[in-house]
């Protein structure tokens, strides 16, 4: 067996910090434990009378009072509970024992998809929690985890209500029906989001004015210097962009716009003792209203409600609460029968804005006649209504935490220019970008290496590059001032042959997207939009060069979004190449994708749908063979997700068969690990810190001669039966270990890694007695930093 596959494989067989579970599990979390019990509706209320007539008097106060706790909980992470003193998470799946003599298809031997996502949200929320996360990191996860969980209901909830309404019935691969899914997602994002505002209330809003006199103030606690600057502030800057709407037989109940926070105001006229509602939006642009004392805001929600009265001059004030509502952002579209893909595309986006409202978020101290009022007025089914304490909005933690000292956040990171690229710049005969790949395939790992001084790079040296007769690449998500589609702008008004296949269905930036195709086409760029049913999600960029008498060509293949300000914040590897195999399969998939060419055959590249699914399992069956042979089977897969019901067959028959199987998965899994016949032999852990893993690595023992991919595809039947997805196969030996080395450092990570175990909680890996702590993002810093210090001393030591 060669070195290259020993330094893996030779490790022993047992998770590093962590302690691998046996027989029933040390405890079950609340939310795990009520899975076969009905969910808790909000108590039924009296439906309130016909809008125009407004609901009838309730006793309840202009400004309800923020609730606390008589006995605040703790501060820290201690929100699930531990196993050996080790923390582990609230869980919302819970799968059935696996039954006597059950099938590679029973359902006791999957987790469910929906569920297995929030289970990913609460590490994400562990974060915000962890007292090892500086403060104002700990203040954006919790914005992060919000975010993470409004898009979640958004498309999720939104399905699971479209599905219910078209009438299936169907169960999902884990036997549970939509409407016993949609139940438990419920109920588990009412308990993540409860969690969420004790997070804040009960922690980090005490910790930020206690430790770094940040205040979050309530509007009831402030002095009257403090009153008169915010009222000055709603005057001159709040006032005039209120819009209050009232709803009355001339007046019909208003849109609202999603994700939007509301103030719902019952009044009452004084003479004609007539009762109205009226609804006023808050306009969170001015998140918060600063105080005199630096660093001291009041929410601008607070300010709003307080001055209410001087919107409705002559009326009173019966309550003013806050509400929140969510649209429903799965929309269906039939690419097959549209004449416009852009127009059905710009269709969907705005049926998306109009789409039904799938859940309303209210805090406390409503009154039930007006939740009443809204359940109505929205269409939406009891269940529908969420009871928030605390902030309804937590988007402007992120300026909070952006704004504050630096000694509170993550130490300042510059990401490093490899070093082969080092010393480009520094003479008039300096060798080009082009130069530089030619003598070698290049690995670039961001954000520990520059985007910019790599990637981004090697566009704009095309564009500039009179030799370059053409550059194709595709577009998923790009940065909003994107210097990459300033580039190819140049390039096209050079005359160069430019084309770009802009993903104008990737969600939520279809707009976007939608504009950049049009900024394109208007300099000459061709552009195409996708393939009919097929999501283009392919990293790729393809440079074609006139070299003296021959023509060659340059490619990027990448894990990674072509955008340089999400690279800063995402994990994800490329590879630039001058190998002329890759250069002909890149010709040949930009002609698959600009033309017709579904039979378009590749040398190197592996391409969804075509091939993937089908080399995959090829593979898998490789390490079988190998070990039905007396040989050693060995798998490592470092993935965003994995939900495909045949790949998870396929690794419970690798597993059975002795296969070893590390899975490191950051998030949603529905394999369910760690059961005897199944998958004894399959470990998975998910790594979530500072930085978010989008990086697809597949390693592949083969007995001592392994197979290294990178690319863009999970192991989801998304990736691999319904969009472009495309895998490089590693050749080069240099790029080979430092993968190798990679997933070395994943595999011991005893600091962020989790384990998840067959019940389905997630385990806080640790270092065992003697182990020395490992961070494997930490260690990515320094295995970079080390490099740069060796191509500095070599140039200080010539110089």
């Amino acid at each position: 067996m060669s070195s290259e596959s020993n330094e893996i494989s030779r490790r022993p067989w047992v998770h590093h910090g962590s302690r691998r579970p046996g027989g029933s599990p040390g405890g079950v979390s609340p939310t795990a434990a009520s899975r076969s019990a009905a969910v808790n509706p909000a108590p039924t209320r009296e439906a309130p009378p016909p809008a125009e007539t407004a609901p009838p008097p309730a006793e309840t106060a202009p400004a309800p009072e923020r609730e606390t706790d008589s006995a605040p909980r703790p501060p820290g992470p201690e929100f699930g509970h531990r196993v050996n003193g080790v923390p582990v998470l609230p869980r919302a799946v819970a799968p059935n024992p696996v039954p006597d003599g059950a099938k590679p298809s029973d359902p006791s031997l999957y987790f469910n998809a929906e569920l297995s996502w929030l289970d990913f949200n609460w590490r994400v929320l562990y974060q915000a929690m962890d007292e090892r996360t500086p403060l104002l990191e700990r203040l954006r996860f919790l914005a992060i985890t919000e975010n993470n969980l409004d898009e979640f209901v958004m498309k999720q909830v939104g399905g699971l209500k479209r599905v219910l309404g078209a009438g299936v019935v169907k169960p999902s691969l884990d036997g549970l029906g939509p409407a016993e899914q949609l139940d438990l997602v419920r109920e588990g994002v009412r308990t993540m989001r409860t969690r969420l505002a004790e997070v804040w209330e009960d922690d980090l809003r005490p910790r930020l004015a206690a430790e770094l006199d940040i205040a979050v103030r309530d509007f009831e606690d402030l002095n009257d210097e403090e009153r008169e600057q915010v009222r000055r502030v709603f005057a001159d800057r709040i006032y005039p962009v209120l819009t209050p709407l009232a709803v009355d037989p001339g007046h019909p109940f208003p849109f609202l716009s999603n994700m939007s926070l509301s103030l719902a105001l019952m009044l009452e006229h004084p003479e004609r003792r007539t009762r109205h509602f009226a609804r006023v939006k808050i306009p969170t642009a001015l998140r918060w209203v600063e105080l005199p004392e630096s660093g001291h805001v009041v929410p601008v929600e607070q300010v709003v409600r307080h001055f209410a009265g001087e919107l409705f001059r002559g009326m009173k004030i019966e309550s003013a609460s806050l509400f929140r509502v969510t649209r429903n952002a799965d929309v269906a579209r039939d690419e097959e029968v549209a004449d416009d893909l852009l127009q059905m595309i710009s269709e969907e986006i705005r049926e998306r804005r109009f789409a039904r409202v799938v859940r309303l978020e209210v805090e406390p101290g409503m009154p039930d006649d007006v939740r009443q009022f809204l359940v109505r007025q929205l269409k939406l089914d009891e269940e529908d209504l969420y009871e928030i304490p605390g902030l309804l909005e937590m988007s402007g933690f992120w300026q909070i935490a952006a704004e504050g000292p630096w000694e509170h956040r993550h130490e300042p990171w510059e990401a490093m220019i490899p070093p082969r690229l080092i010393r480009e710049g520094e003479t008039e005969d300096r060798p080009d970008i082009f130069t530089v790949i030619r003598a070698g395939d290049l690995m670039v790992h961001h954000p520990y290496e520059s985007f910019t001084a790599t990637v981004q790079q090697f566009i704009e040296e095309a564009a500039a590059d009179p030799a370059v007769v053409a550059i194709k690449q595709t577009l998923y998500r790009t940065a909003e001032h994107s210097r990459i589609i300033a580039a190819l702008v140049r390039a096209a008004e050079a005359g160069k042959a430019v084309a770009v296949l802009v993903e104008v269905t990737a969600r939520f930036d279809e707009a976007d997207n939608m504009e950049w195709a049009s900024v394109l086409e208007e300099a000459g760029v061709n552009v195409t939009y996708g393939l009919v049913g097929l999501k283009t999600h392919a990293k790729v960029a393809l440079v074609v060069r006139e070299e003296g008498d021959e023509i060659r060509t340059y490619c990027h293949i990448g894990t990674g979004n072509y955008n340089s300000e999400t690279a800063q914040i995402y994990a994800d590897i490329g590879i630039l190449t001058a190998r002329p195999e890759i250069g002909r399969d890149a010709v040949n998939l930009f002609h698959y994708l600009t033309g017709y060419a579904p039979d378009q055959q590749y040398e190197e590249l592996v391409v969804a749908p075509r091939d993937l699914r089908r080399a995959l399992t090829a593979r898998i069956e490789r390490e079988i063979s190998h070990v039905e042979a007396g040989r050693q089977g060995r798998m490592i897969m470092k993935l965003n997700g994995l939900d495909d019901p045949k790949m998870i067959r396929a690794l419970y028959a690798a597993s059975a068969a002795g296969v070893k199987v590390d899975l490191i998965v950051r998030g949603q899994c529905r394999l369910r690990p760690g059961i005897p016949g199944f998958s004894e032999n399959i470990r998975v852990r998910s790594i979530v810190g500072r930085f978010l893993e989008h990086d697809r690595i597949f390693w592949w023992g083969n007995d001592g001669d392994p197979e290294v991919w990178i690319g863009s595809a999970d192991w989801r039947r998304r990736n691999l039966d319904d969009r472009v997805e495309v895998l490089l196969p590693v050749r080069d030996k240099r790029i080979r270990k430092r993968l190798r080395k990679t997933l070395r450092f994943a595999l011991r990570d005893n600091q962020r890694a989790w384990e998840l175990r067959p019940t389905g909680e997630y385990v806080l890996c640790e270092p065992e007695p003697g182990e020395r702590p490992i961070d494997y993002q930490s260690r990515m810093l320094k295995a970079v930093r080390k490099r740069r210090r060796k191509v500095d001393d070599h140039w200080s030591a010539s110089h």
